[in-house]
């Protein structure tokens, strides 16, 4: 370990030993995963930068360089604007209702054609700051079993329901595994975990029945039975596996994917760039990609690990998981042991919002690693 590494808060604060700091290879698997995205967006364009892969890398190039920038911030700035930010996704999700654009049957951007943003993304960096700076003023027996748990719950059940209302099931769902994932981080009682479990399991066939739009039961049940309506609502699913079982151990080759070349595959770029992706290079490219982001995953859980402060464990522990649901609904998604809900593969899929969300998300990781030693402010988790 570098003597630069186990400087004090204080003694570290030349930018040149902070950039030192920055977990370098974080960075570099994050770009591989960015590069093979712009790849097989090329690909799936007829070979052809336009429309979507030269979008990409510009956006992943400004982008890391937000990711650096925000690496050198603080962890004391982004423990003051923990709540700012929350209160600011959350007044944005109930703007969307009334000011927001519709597409594809949902309403849930704000902004004009040229430019939109997507709400439901911020939230899901401002959630993680919030309950992180909310569980840095918890002590362990407050946060295994307190009336004070109502107020994370909360926090967690107003954007879930705004964003489910959109309707947009897909995010909402990751929205409430984050927030749960935290609750259970910060200390969690396994005797409220099993209580919530079997509530839970009870309340599945009303949600089925009752809370459920008809076309989201719909995709369900097309998700349990696609081949009982193959041309209609089991298309995307059916024709995601027919593109991965073509592909084979090896793939077809770069370019030569015929379900997305001759546009079979709905949404390649987007939702079903893992298929596009599968098509050409198989299952070794499959496992390969899949690797990178367990690789990424694990750097930055590690780096989560060593914070000294409890909010610089929670957020970056909270936005790592994320990341990782991202993944892991997607590519269920795309292999059929999932519903269809409309979840991107982060910095794969074509999309701005996604790709900034995430890598803002990993800025604050970036912090975490460079400022671990830095402690926050005693006593200031509460909202009161």
């Amino acid at each position: 370990m570098t003597a630069s590494a186990l400087t004090r808060p204080g003694q570290r604060e030349r930018l040149s030993e902070k950039i030192t700091e920055i977990d370098w290879r974080l960075a570099l698997v994050l770009t591989a995963i960015a590069g093979l995205g712009a790849m097989i967006l090329y690909s799936a364009a007829g070979n052809h930068w336009g429309p979507w892969a030269d979008k990409h890398l510009i956006r992943y190039g400004l982008c890391l360089i937000v990711m650096l920038g925000l690496s050198l911030i603080g962890l004391r700035y982004w423990f003051t604007a923990a709540y700012p930010v929350y209160a600011l996704a959350l007044i944005l999700l109930l703007a969307v209702p009334v000011i927001g654009h519709s597409a594809l049957g949902a309403k849930r951007w704000i902004g004009t054609n040229s430019f939109q943003i997507q709400p439901s993304e911020i939230m899901k960096v401002g959630l993680v700051l919030a309950l992180a700076r909310f569980y840095h003023g918890m002590t362990s027996r407050e946060a295994a079993m307190s009336w004070k748990l109502l107020i994370p719950a909360a926090l967690i059940g107003a954007p879930v329901l705004l964003v489910a209302h959109q309707p947009d099931l897909g995010t909402a769902i990751l929205l409430a595994a984050t927030g749960f994932s935290i609750m259970v981080l910060g200390g969690l009682s396994w005797r409220l975990m099993t209580a919530g479990a079997i509530l839970g399991g009870a309340t599945v066939v009303p949600f089925l029945l009752f809370v459920l739009k008809g076309y989201q039961r719909d995709r369900l049940l097309t998700f349990l039975h696609p081949e009982q309506d193959p041309s209609g609502l089991g298309y995307h699913i059916t024709q995601s596996k027919i593109a991965l079982g073509s592909g084979g151990l090896l793939g077809k080759g770069f370019g030569l994917g015929s379900q997305s070349q001759l546009n079979f595959l709905p949404e390649k770029q987007t939702d079903f760039i893992f298929a596009t992706f599968g098509e050409e290079f198989g299952l070794v490219g499959c496992v390969g990609l899949l690797a990178l982001y367990a690789i990424a995953v694990a750097i930055a859980l590690r780096i989560a690990s060593i914070s000294h402060s409890h909010f610089g464990r929670l957020s970056a522990a909270g936005v790592t998981v994320t990341f990782a649901l991202y993944v892991l609904v997607n590519a269920a998604m795309v292999m059929g042991l999932a519903p269809v809900v409309g979840v991107p593969m982060p910095l794969m899929s074509y999309g701005g919002t996604v790709m900034v969300t995430v890598m803002i998300s990993f800025g604050l990781v970036e912090a975490v690693r460079v400022h671990r030693y830095e402690e926050m402010p005693s006593g200031r988790g509460s909202l009161l």
